[in-house]
């Protein structure tokens, strides 16, 4: 028999999306609030070059933002982390349309996946609790993360691996000098 054990903690992150890039600026105050100082940044991410998914909620020509947090946290808060980062989507949707203006999907890195969090039920989807889904987006293989068929065109792109790798490196430190 297995011994239990408890989830080593991970390094939350997320993905944001706007057409109008100042929005960026806008949200990072609220994230940094509710998870805590950021450490990483990606640059803007030409977003509109995977889909057009968004095009009609929120204008064409959206870009992407990746943050990770410094502060690690227990995997089992990712429905939490949604559910703040819906209010936080809220706080700064078009008051007359209702239409979000960003959109942020949060996420959390542990040293074999990166798993992201949803509303939308999906047959590779896990019911975590509070309308909330996860998806192991990535897996880490070969000292890269690697896509799996469901992954999503931008994060399966050499342009975000390559940024994602480097949070996950900064993790591992974190762990190794924490002592797990």
């Amino acid at each position: 028999m297995g011994t239990v054990r408890g989830a080593a903690p991970v390094k939350m992150f997320a993905g944001l999306l706007a057409s109008d890039v100042s929005m960026f600026e806008k949200v990072l105050p609220f994230l940094e609030e509710k998870f805590g100082e950021i450490d990483s940044e990606s640059p803007v991410i030409d977003f509109s070059k995977y889909t057009s998914f968004y095009d009609r909620e929120m204008g064409s020509g959206i870009k992407r933002k990746l943050v990770s947090f410094k502060e690690l946290a227990d995997p089992m808060s990712l429905a939490d982390a949604k559910l703040i980062t819906n209010g936080i989507e809220s706080v700064f949707a078009d008051a007359s349309t209702g239409c979000r203006r960003i959109n942020i999907d949060p996420g959390y890195i542990a040293l074999s996946k990166l798993v992201l969090a949803s509303v939308k039920e999906r047959p590779h989807r896990i019911y975590i609790g509070k309308g909330i889904f996860a998806e192991i987006t990535l897996q880490y293989r070969g000292k890269s993360f690697r896509p799996w068929e469901w992954s999503y065109e931008d994060y399966a792109s050499d342009e975000y691996v390559s940024y994602l790798n480097r949070v996950r490196e900064s993790y591992a430190l974190q762990l190794k000098a924490a002592g797990i």
